[in-house]
C-alpha cells in the first residue's frame, strides 16, 4: 500500500533530523552535560551564599554596652601570644618596668637601651608603667620585646605616623591586650566602676625627652574592630569636633571633660576580647619641661 503524500513528507523530515541528530549527537550532548554542571554549580553558589549570610548576621559583634562590662578573656588577639616568664632574677624588662618609679624615669638612658624609645607612660592602677617604642610602621613591635628580640608579647608602642615632641592632633599609643599582667594587659581595669569612678585614676602620664605630659580621661569604652578612631590628624575643624564628639559619646561614663578641638588628644588601644577594642581617650591637661 502506498504511502499518501503526507506520511511521505512527515517520513522524509524525520529521516533528515535523524541525520542531524547523527551528525551532531556529541556535539549535543556535551552543551547538554555543560548546561547540566552550570545549572549545579548555580544552584550550590545560592545556597553556599544563603548559608554565609546566615552566619555573618549570627556571629557580628553586637553593639557595646555602656554600663556593666563582663571582663574580657585573655586567650585572644593573636594564638601565639604568651605571657612572658616571670623568673626570681631581675633583667626582664616585662615586669622589671612595672615597679620602675615614674620620677626615676630617664628618656635618655632608655634610648641608649633601644634608639627607638619615645617616651615613657603611666596608667594608674594598672600595670602600665613602660617604656613606649616607635619605628617605620605599627608591626615591628607587635613581634618584638624592648631590646627588639624576637617576643610574641610585643611591646607598647606609638603609631608611626605621630609626631614625639611636636604633638598631632590625636597621639595614637597600642599594646597587646591578651595578657594577664604585662603589656596593656591589665588595661582592662579601666572599664571597672570603681576605677574610673577614682579620680586619682583619671590622669596619664607619658614622658618624653623633653616634656612631662598629663592627660585627663574623656573616654573608655569598646568598639568592634575599626580604624574611625585612630585618625591622626584632622582636616578640618568640623571634623575634628564630630571626632571629639563621636568619642564623648562612646564613653561608658562621663567623665566631665570639655574637649575642643584647640585640645591635643591621647589614644590608648588594645585588644578587650576576639570581637571589641579597648579605647582610652584623654586630652592634654597640663605640660611640663623635662
Amino acid at each position: 500500500m502506498k504511502k499518501n503524500k503526507k506520511e511521505k513528507n512527515y517520513s522524509q523530515k524525520e529521516s533528515k533530523f535523524k541525520k542531524i541528530l547523527k551528525k551532531y549527537k556529541l556535539p549535543i550532548i556535551i552543551g547538554t552535560v555543560i548546561l547540566i554542571i552550570l545549572i549545579i554549580v548555580l544552584v550550590f553558589f545560592l545556597l553556599n551564599k544563603h548559608e554565609d549570610k546566615k552566619v555573618i548576621e549570627k556571629t557580628k559583634p553586637e553593639e557595646p554596652v555602656k554600663e556593666d562590662y563582663e571582663e574580657g578573656t585573655d586567650d585572644y588577639f593573636m594564638e601565639n601570644v604568651e605571657e612572658p616568664v616571670q623568673t626570681p632574677s631581675t633583667g626582664n624588662d616585662y615586669y622589671d618596668f612595672i615597679n620602675t618609679p615614674i620620677s626615676s624615669v630617664n628618656i635618655s638612658e632608655l634610648k641608649q637601651r633601644n634608639p627607638d624609645t619615645v617616651g615613657f607612660l603611666k596608667v594608674n592602677n594598672t600595670n602600665v608603667n613602660y617604656p613606649v617604642v616607635k619605628t617605620t610602621n605599627n608591626d615591628y613591635y607587635l613581634t618584638h620585646a624592648f631590646n627588639k628580640s624576637y617576643n610574641s608579647a610585643g611591646w607598647v608602642f606609638m603609631d608611626y605616623r605621630n609626631g614625639v615632641n611636636n604633638l598631632d592632633d590625636n597621639t595614637i599609643i597600642y599594646g597587646h591586650g591578651s595578657l594577664k599582667t604585662t603589656m596593656f594587659g591589665t588595661l582592662k581595669n579601666v572599664v571597672k566602676r570603681e576605677w574610673y569612678t577614682n579620680s586619682s585614676n583619671t590622669t596619664i602620664t607619658l614622658i618624653t625627652s623633653k616634656y612631662k605630659l598629663y592627660w585627663k580621661i574623656f573616654s573608655i569604652y569598646t568598639i568592634p574592630d575599626e580604624t574611625y578612631y585612630l585618625i591622626s590628624n584632622f582636616g578640618t575643624d568640623e571634623s575634628h569636633q564630630k571626632f571629639i564628639n563621636t568619642m564623648l559619646s562612646r564613653s561608658i561614663y562621663n567623665f566631665g571633660e570639655s574637649v575642643t578641638v584647640n585640645d591635643k588628644l591621647l589614644t590608648l588601644s588594645t585588644c578587650y576580647n576576639n570581637q571589641l577594642r579597648l579605647v582610652v581617650q584623654a586630652k592634654l591637661a597640663r605640660i611640663e619641661s623635662n
